[in-house]
């Protein structure tokens, strides 16, 4: 799982666009409302963004940071992998299928 925040849906919508039609994705969630604090320069910032949550697979996460990386306008864009520990198995199924480009569906 890869998280990203972006400044706007649509910034959020295009880098999930590109990592699914690249088979590095098999699923992005958009919340589009994430109100952030942080320090930039020295100075704390507030401001909304979007929050991506990229299921992916291990092997994938190098080619999503260099997509991102980019695509992003952000001069340094968040780009954290997590490791997914458990989870349903065919859903897990689901995304290894997705990255070699099959066209699974989800049962059960």
């Amino acid at each position: 799982m890869v998280f990203c925040t972006t400044p706007d849906l649509k910034t959020a919508q295009v880098i999930s666009n590109h990592l699914i039609d690249k088979n590095l994705a098999a699923c992005c969630n958009i919340l589009p409302a994430v109100e952030s604090v942080y320090k930039w320069k020295g100075k704390v910032e507030k401001g909304q963004e979007c929050m991506l949550l990229i299921k992916s697979t291990e092997e994938n996460y190098q080619k999503i940071e260099n997509a991102i990386i980019k695509i992003h306008p952000y001069e340094v864009p968040e780009v954290i992998a997590t490791q997914i520990i458990a989870g349903s198995a065919p859903y897990l199924d689901w995304i290894k299928k997705s990255m070699k480009g099959e066209n699974g569906t989800i049962t059960g």
